[in-house]
């Protein structure tokens, strides 16, 4: 960290019009026109020289006006930022952040559940107009600021800096709950090494006398109380759900899941404990390895018998689902949730590219494929449960009935197990699972440790892989809830509340502060100093005016009708939504807390103290080749 030279002190032991260096600082005269030979080769101030000061990342700040050169004031030396190894590292890890397990399973429900092949054009419409401009708008930020979600603030918003401290704690909640879904898919994988998949039969020590083997060669009839084998593996023997009474009474620990996520969380720390130059080559396999998978699978499926039948289900459009406005709402939280601003990881990612690096190219690349990979993942679903339906002699409603994780630990495992090759197949799908779930857990906890390092360099700049180990500790400590018998529910409880309306409100706040407080026109000139030409008219009423309102409209519908939780045959008691906003409201509170703090600590009348806690404070930091100037 560079303190800003604002010292009026004279200039001791210089002489007019020369510069002085001391303390490996290179203080300039303003009479002065700055001139650094490195290597011989001349290199002067240009767009991001606006006149007031320069930091150097080979050690020195170049600092324009007077300022102490008698050692009087330390300043730590500026050390080069870690960039990724190649660009490709970069795209990679955000397509494998933004394509996680709700792309396989979330979307394709939503799409049928709100009218089809007509769900395409409210989520188009979101997506151009709310989720890609906020994707681009935070890439654009970390890449310009070259900061983590916390100490970005003091470049765009001091006062607003309580977001980043809410989207670590967001990020800690997401890692409470969604590594137990990968322990699952890891459970699962590991069953899976057998000539016999082991929920294909009744005959084992987990199943009951509902069970019921439809795809056996007798003949045997489905009943109401029938329950799949699939069903009753995912239930009894890999949640054991049956052994707890509910969120009151959640029961003991799963030792077999918490060796599965122990294992997972050892995975995560040697990906990213160097950072990105070691994860950047990890997602090389974690996020190409799913899409050979998904296209195998979509081989697979259009050759089962009935398969035609789940792709019309799916595609078949009902244009009265479009005079709805839950079906607006669910486009709108589906693309948000999909492309993932908010969780300060794009923020993150960001900040390791060259100042110069095409951003604007890499949005509407990443939130393509997220969003094609959706649409083609319902085809892999649905090709499945058309042939399930076939099988069961059902209609595609029947069988699509499972929504969330239970589509793929349920019906798509049962499928699966009834194909030939089956328990090749079963590997190859859950380790796409695995893959899907590792590089977006790389992604959430790279930007919790990139806003915690930036933040206190002092302290961990140095001790990046013992601070790494202390946070997949609390992640795994803070996971143990969901590991017990009854974790299922926590893990739906937290899904449902702790993240969707703290993260909304988050990146609401994200984007006033950027488009009213920072100022539109200052963030334009930013991306067009990174790109060599300013954002049009197009992107600037998006983030001024239109994606804010697609926030505060989802948000607002979310608050309005929470969901009524349902697990199983769990229904959720009315003091389970308190504690869910409870949790949600823990992470979101950190924003008026820092701004109370900040109004504080400020000195001045409460104008003054205003003023200057919404004016940037740290200047950021614009690389001329070898060295780096400060824009004001």
């Amino acid at each position: 960290e560079t303190e800003p030279l604002t010292s009026k002190k004279d200039v001791s032991g210089c002489s007019k019009g020369e510069d002085c260096k001391e303390n490996g600082l290179l203080v300039r005269n303003p009479k002065s026109a700055l001139r650094l030979v490195e290597d011989g080769n001349k290199v002067h101030p240009s767009q991001g020289d606006k006149g007031e000061a320069a930091q150097i990342s080979n050690g020195y700040s170049g600092v324009q006006g007077s300022a102490p050169c008698n050692g009087e004031q330390q300043l730590m030396e500026l050390e080069d930022r870690e960039t990724w190894s190649k660009k490709i590292d970069f795209l990679l890890s955000v397509i494998g952040y933004a394509v996680d397990l709700g792309n396989v399973w979330r979307f394709p429900y939503i799409c049928y559940q709100n009218g089809g092949g007509a769900f395409l054009i409210p989520y188009t419409i979101m997506a151009l107009f709310g989720g890609i401009p906020l994707f681009y708008m935070e890439l654009a930020l970390g890449q310009y600021h070259r900061n983590g979600c916390i100490s970005i603030w003091r470049k765009i918003c001091p006062i607003f800096k309580g977001i980043g401290f809410a989207i670590c704690i967001i990020d800690l909640y997401v890692a409470s709950y969604y590594n137990t879904i990968m322990a699952w898919a890891f459970y699962y994988l590991i069953s899976s090494f057998t000539a016999e998949l082991p929920w294909t039969s009744c005959t084992n020590p987990w199943n009951t006398g509902n069970c019921t083997n439809y795809f056996s060669k007798d003949n045997v009839s489905w009943s109401p109380h029938s329950i799949s084998p699939a069903e009753e593996f995912y239930t009894r023997q890999v949640l054991q759900v049956h052994r707890s009474n509910g969120l009151d009474d959640l029961g003991g620990i799963s030792w077999q899941l918490t060796l599965c996520l122990l294992l997972i969380f050892t995975i995560v720390y040697f990906s990213i404990w160097k950072g990105v130059k070691t994860s950047g080559k990890v997602v090389w396999v974690t996020a190409t390895f799913p899409y050979i998978i998904l296209f195998i699978l979509l081989v697979r499926g259009a050759t089962l018998p009935g398969a035609w039948r789940g792709v019309l289900y799916y595609l078949k459009p009902d244009w009265q689902k479009l005079l709805a406005t839950e079906v607006w709402v669910d486009a709108a939280a589906q693309i948000f949730f999909s492309l993932g601003p908010g969780f300060g990881v794009l923020l993150a990612y960001a900040s390791y590219n060259k100042f110069h690096n095409n951003c604007y190219q890499d949005a509407l690349v990443t939130s393509t494929v997220n969003c094609l990979t959706s649409f083609v993942s319902g085809f892999v679903i649905f090709t499945v449960l058309g042939y399930m339906a076939e099988m069961r002699n059902e209609d595609v409603s029947e069988v699509a009935k499972d929504t969330g994780p239970s589509l793929l630990f349920i019906t798509y495992a049962e499928a699966i197990a009834n194909m030939p090759a089956s328990t090749f197949f079963a590997i190859i799908f859950f380790l796409m699972l695995l893959t899907l779930g590792l590089d977006s857990t790389f992604a959430g906890l790279e930007g919790v440790i990139t806003g915690v390092l930036d933040e206190f360099p002092h302290v961990w700049g140095k001790r990046r892989e013992l601070f790494v180990l202390g946070l997949t500790i609390v992640c795994f400590l803070g996971s143990l809830a969901t590991l017990t018998f009854g974790g299922a529910y926590v893990v739906k409880l937290f899904e449902e509340y702790a993240t969707g309306p703290a993260v909304l409100t988050v990146v609401f706040l994200e984007a006033v502060a950027v488009s009213w407080f920072y100022g539109i026109t200052q963030f334009c000139n930013d991306v067009k100093e990174m790109l060599g030409s300013a954002p049009g008219w197009y992107w600037r009423v998006c983030w001024v005016a239109i994606s804010p309102l697609f926030l505060l409209f989802v948000t607002c519908s979310f608050l309005s009708s929470p969901p009524e939780l349902r697990l199983f045959d769990y229904d959720y008691p009315y003091w389970t939504t308190v504690v869910g906003y409870c949790i949600g409201t823990s992470s979101i509170i950190f924003i008026p807390i820092y701004m109370i703090y900040r109004l504080v600590i400020t000195p001045g009348t409460l104008k003054e103290r205003i003023l200057k806690s919404i004016t940037p404070e740290t200047a950021t930091e614009i690389p001329f080749g070898d060295i780096r100037m400060n824009a004001v």
